[in-house]
């Protein structure tokens, strides 16, 4: 099973690191949310085609590195922590390598306004806490805000794969 760390989660309007709180896992809520591919949009909150391209930007990003990337949205948190209830679901998926534990996952509550980034173990090393709270404060928060979600994922996606992708790939590009 994946151990993922503690990483960053924030509100739209009030930013901060949250800790890990003894919490029930829910295991029927975790189950409801069903893992159908690189994107769950049950919050509805994008495009088909903003999906798709997100879609193929996440398996360039598998293919590139190993790395397995997941972008969740959903309508609420059922009365759980965001960062309990995000790191449930991707332990519970099984997000990334199990050798490696480098899954991320990034989930979006947009009706209770939560954001987090879920780093596995294994790359705490490329995305620190500080650096998963910088992405969510500069990149994904200002365009949340103004109700763009699309905008807001495209921009902490790709300061992710920022973190993630080895330096010869960078520069290959």
């Amino acid at each position: 099973m994946l151990r993922f760390g503690l990483t960053c989660s924030a509100a739209f309007l009030i930013m901060g690191c949250a800790g890990e709180a003894d919490e029930q896992v829910a295991g029927a809520s975790i189950a409801a949310l069903e893992l159908t591919g690189r994107v769950v949009d049950v919050a509805d909150i994008f495009s088909a085609e903003f999906e798709g391209n997100l879609t193929a930007k996440l398996a360039q990003l598998e293919a590139d590195t190993g790395v397995q990337l997941v972008v969740v949205s959903t309508p609420d948190l059922q009365g759980r922590d965001v960062s309990n209830y995000t790191n449930d679901l991707a332990n519970a998926w099984g997000v990334g390598s199990g050798e490696r534990d480098d899954g991320l996952v990034v989930l979006v509550a947009p009706n209770e306004r939560k954001v987090r980034i879920e780093v596995g173990l294994g790359l705490e090393a490329s995305v620190e806490d500080e650096e998963a709270l910088i992405i969510i404060t500069d990149d994904m928060t200002p365009q949340f805000q103004n109700g763009d979600y699309e905008a807001g994922i495209d921009a902490g996606v790709d300061s992710l794969i920022r973190e993630v992708t080895p330096i010869e790939l960078r520069e290959a590009a």
